[in-house]
C-alpha cells in the first residue's frame, strides 16, 4: 500500500485552498482566528481599528481587570453590585463591536458605495448613541444622584424593590430593549422573539381562561420590569453572574493559552502520536479536537481551528469533504463537553445545583470518554470501509514534543489540583492563567509580552460579549417563569402527555425523556446553547425532577441536548463551520456530523431513565460506575458498527447485522440486568452474522473485502 507524506501547515494555520459553505465561496488564505470568530457567534463582529479600536481595547481590558480584581477583592456591596458594573462595561461594547445589519434608507444612485462590509466599517452614530444609553441605563441603579423620586444610589434603588418609581420603570424598559437589540445583533432574531414571547405571557397570561393549566393571575408591566431590573432572578440573575464570574475568566485563560502556543502544540502532539498508523489522519483530527476542547469551550471555533490544520491531511488520505467535515464538527463540539473547560452552561449547572465546578467536571468525564470512543470507532470503521490511504505526517516524535512543550499541560493540571483543594473555580483559573503567561517565556516565538497580554485580556472579554448579552436576556425568561409559576405547569403538561400513553412509571419516564430530548433539540435549533439550557432547565427540568430523576442527571441531560444543537440539522453551527473549511456540501456534512455524534444523543437518555445510569456521571460507587461504563461502551461500539456497516477486524456488516446491532445498542443503554442480557445476545448474533458473511464470501472464491480495499489502494 502506498503512503502519503503530509507536512503540517505552517503556524497560525491559514487555509491554502478556497473553501465554501452553501452561501458561496469563502476567500482563500483566511486566517484561522478570523474564520473561527465568524462562527463563534451566529453573527460576525466588526474589526475595530484606529482610535475606536484603542477605545474598545481600553474598555475590554478594564472589564478584564475588574473581573480579576473581583476574584481576590470582592466589592463589599455584594455580587449584584459587581454585576451592574460588569454589564455596564460589556453591553456598550456590544453595540460598538457588532453592526446592526439594518439599513434605514437606500443609497442614492449618485452617492459613492460604502467603504466595505459592515464588519469592516466603524460604529455609526446610532451605535454610539445606543452604547451611551446602555452605559447610563446600566449604571443608573448605582448613581449617587437623586433624580426626582428616582436615583439616590444603590441602597435607595434596592429599597424601592416592588415599588419602583416611574424613572426606574423607564430606565428598566430601556435596558430591556437594549438587551433584546444586543441579542439580535449577536445571535439573530430568534432569541429576542422568545424573550418577547415570555414577556407577553407574563403580561397577558392573566387574560387566559383560568381553567387552562398555564393561566396565571396576571402581572402589570411595572411588576415585570421590577422582576427584571431589581431582583436576583432578572437581568442580574444566575446566568449573568456565571458569565461575569466564570466565563470571562476562562475565556481570558483560553486566550492566554492560545497566544502562548498551546493550541499549535496540541495539534502537533496529536499528529505525532498517530503519524504512522493507518488511520493517522482521522485520529489526529479527533485527538486535536479533544485537546483543544480542554481549553476552548466552543464547538464551532474548535472545529475551525482543527480543520485548518488537519483538513489537508484528511484530504490527502482520501476522505471526501463531507465525511471529513462531519468528523471535524463532531470532534469540535466535543470541546463543549470536555473537562476542564466545559461550555458556559456547565458553570450555570454548578450555580443552580449549589455544587462545586469540580463535581460538574466529574459528572462530565465518563460521557466525554464515551463520546470520543464513538467518534474514534467511526473513524476506524470509515478507514476500512472507504479504503482511505495511510499517511505519514511529517512532524517530530511525540516524546520530543512532550519534552520540549509539555509544560502547556501544567496549567490544565493546576486547575484540577486547585479545585481539589476546595478553592473556587475562579481562583483556580486565575492561578492557571498566571502560570500559562509565565510559561509562555519558555518559547521565544510565543512570549506573552505586555502588548500580547493586552491582546489576551481584550480578546478574552470580546469573546464573552455575546454570551453576556444572552445571559442577561435570559433573565427575562427566568424571572417570568418564576413570577408566573410556568415551570411546574409546563412540567405537568409534559408528564401528562407521557401518562396519556401509559401508566407504567418506567414507560412514563422513558417517554418523558424522549419528549424532553425532542423539545430541547428543537429549542437548541433556534437559540444559543446557554439560553437553550436556561429555558430547558426552568421548563423541562421540573418534569424530570417530578418523576424522581436525580438533580445531577436532570441538569446534565438538559446540558447535553442544549450542546447538541450545534450538530443538529438543519442549523448545526459546527457543521456549517466545518463545511466552510472543507468546501463540502452543507446538508451531507450535517448528516455525517450527526452519524459521528450519535453516542452523545443516547448517553444522556441512559443516565436519566435508569438508576444504574447515574454511574455514567460517576455517582453511586465504583461498582455502579464500572458496570455503567463498560455496558455503555459496548452499546456505543455496536451502534458505531451499525451506523458504519463494518466490524473492525472482521469485515462488512449487512443490513440484518446492522439492524441487530442498532437494536442491541439501544437495549444495552437501558442499563438494567434483563435489557443488558438481551442486548448482549443481540450483539453476539450480529457479530456471528458478520463472521458467517465473511466465511461465505471466502468459500465463494472471491477475495475478502479487506483485500479488495488493499488492491484499490494499490491502484490509486
Amino acid at each position: 500500500m502506498d503512503t502519503v507524506a503530509v507536512p503540517l501547515p505552517p503556524d497560525e494555520g491559514a487555509t491554502t485552498e478556497p473553501v465554501r459553505a452553501d452561501d458561496g465561496p469563502v476567500e482563500a488564505h483566511h486566517d484561522t482566528r478570523e474564520l473561527a470568530a465568524r462562527f463563534e457567534d451566529e453573527k460576525p463582529g466588526r474589526v475595530l481599528s484606529g482610535p475606536v479600536g484603542l477605545l474598545f481595547t481600553g474598555g475590554t481590558v478594564a472589564v478584564a481587570l475588574l473581573a480579576l480584581w473581583q476574584v481576590f477583592f470582592p466589592l463589599p456591596q455584594g455580587s449584584k453590585y459587581y454585576l451592574i458594573f460588569f454589564l455596564a462595561g460589556v453591553l456598550p461594547m456590544v453595540f460598538l463591536a457588532y453592526p446592526s445589519g439594518v439599513r434605514l434608507r437606500r443609497r442614492p444612485a449618485d452617492r459613492p458605495a460604502d467603504d466595505g462590509p459592515a464588519e469592516r466599517r466603524g460604529p455609526s452614530p446610532v451605535d454610539w448613541l445606543l452604547a451611551l444609553t446602555a452605559l447610563l441605563a446600566c449604571l443608573y441603579p448605582v448613581l449617587p444622584v437623586t433624580l426626582g423620586t428616582g436615583g439616590g444610589g444603590y441602597d435607595a434603588f434596592l429599597d424601592r424593590q416592588g415599588l419602583l418609581e416611574p424613572l426606574d420603570v423607564a430606565l428598566g424598559t430601556v435596558l430591556l430593549l437594549l438587551l433584546l437589540e444586543a441579542c439580535r445583533r449577536t445571535t439573530g432574531w430568534i432569541l429576542p422573539a422568545v424573550c418577547l414571547l415570555f414577556l407577553a405571557y407574563g403580561y397577558y397570561g392573566g387574560l387566559l381562561p383560568q381553567a387552562w393549566p398555564v393561566a396565571h393571575a396576571g402581572l402589570d408591566f411595572a411588576q415585570l420590569v421590577d422582576a427584571f431590573y431589581n431582583s436576583d432572578s432578572g437581568f442580574y440573575g444566575t446566568p449573568l453572574d456565571v458569565a461575569a464570574s466564570y466565563i470571562v475568566l476562562f475565556t481570558i485563560y483560553g486566550a492566554v493559552l492560545d497566544l502562548s502556543g498551546a493550541g499549535r502544540f496540541f495539534v502537533e502532539l496529536s499528529a505525532a502520536a498517530f503519524r504512522r498508523s493507518r488511520t493517522a489522519a482521522g485520529r489526529t483530527a479527533v485527538a486535536s479536537g479533544f485537546l483543544l476542547g480542554t481549553v476552548s469551550g466552543s464547538g464551532a471555533a474548535t472545529t475551525v481551528s482543527i480543520g485548518a490544520v488537519t483538513w489537508p491531511i484528511l484530504r490527502r488520505a482520501g476522505y471526501p469533504a463531507e465525511r471529513a467535515g462531519g468528523m471535524l464538527a463532531a470532534a469540535g463540539v466535543g470541546a463543549i463537553l470536555s473537562p476542564p473547560t466545559l461550555g458556559a452552561a456547565a458553570f450555570i449547572i454548578a450555580e443552580y445545583l449549589g455544587v462545586s465546578y469540580l463535581q460538574v467536571l466529574g459528572w462530565a468525564t465518563v460521557p466525554t470518554i464515551l463520546y470520543y470512543l464513538g467518534i474514534l470507532l467511526s473513524v476506524e470503521i470509515d478507514a476500512r470501509r472507504s479504503g482511505v490511504r495511510p499517511v505519514v505526517i511529517d512532524t517530530g516524535s511525540a516524546g520530543r514534543l512532550l519534552a520540549r512543550f509539555g509544560y502547556h499541560f501544567l496549567s490544565l493540571i493546576v486547575i484540577i489540583v486547585v479545585l481539589a483543594t476546595g478553592a473556587s473555580a475562579t481562583r483556580a483559573v486565575v492561578i492557571a492563567t498566571v502560570l500559562a503567561a509565565a510559561l509562555s517565556f519558555l518559547d521565544r516565538r510565543h512570549r506573552l509580552t505586555p502588548a500580547r497580554l493586552v491582546e489576551a485580556l481584550s480578546g478574552g472579554v470580546r469573546g464573552v460579549l455575546a454570551v453576556s448579552a444572552v445571559c442577561a436576556a435570559a433573565g427575562i425568561i427566568t424571572a417570568t417563569t418564576t413570577k408566573t409559576g410556568l415551570g411546574p405547569q409546563a412540567a405537568a403538561l409534559l408528564v401528562g402527555g407521557a401518562q396519556a400513553v401509559s401508566s407504567e412509571p418506567a414507560v412514563v419516564l422513558a417517554l418523558t425523556a424522549l419528549l424532553a430530548a425532542v423539545a430541547l433539540s428543537l429549542l437548541g435549533l433556534a437559540v444559543p446553547v446557554t439560553a437553550s439550557f436556561v429555558i430547558g432547565w426552568v421548563i423541562i427540568g421540573p418534569a424530570l425532577l417530578h418523576l424522581g430523576v436525580a438533580a445531577p442527571a436532570a441538569a446534565m441531560f438538559v446540558f447535553y441536548f442544549a450542546v447538541l444543537s450545534e450538530v443538529s440539522p438543519p442549523t448545526a453551527l459546527a457543521a456549517v463551520a466545518a463545511a466552510a473549511v472543507t468546501g463540502g456540501r452543507l446538508v451531507p456534512t450535517m448528516w455525517q456530523t450527526l452519524r459521528y455524534a450519535l453516542p452523545a444523543y443516547l448517553i444522556p437518555i441512559a443516565f436519566v431513565i435508569t438508576p444504574t445510569g447515574l454511574g455514567l456521571l460517576g455517582i453511586g460507587g465504583v461498582g455502579r460506575i464500572a458496570v455503567a461504563g463498560v455496558v455503555s461502551a459496548l452499546g456505543v461500539t455496536v451502534l458505531a458498527v451499525a451506523a458504519g456497516g463494518w466490524l473492525p477486524g472482521v469485515g462488512p456488516a449487512g443490513p440484518p447485522e446492522r439492524i441487530l446491532g442498532a437494536v442491541a445498542g439501544l437495549v444495552l443503554l437501558w442499563l438494567e440486568p434483563l435489557p443488558v442480557a438481551v442486548g448482549a445476545v443481540l450483539a453476539a448474533l450480529a457479530v456471528a452474522g458478520v463472521l458467517v458473511r465473511r466465511g461465505s464470501a471466502g468459500r465463494a472464491g472471491g477475495p475478502s473485502v479487506p483485500e479488495l480495499v488493499d488492491h484499490r489502494e494499490e491502484k490509486e
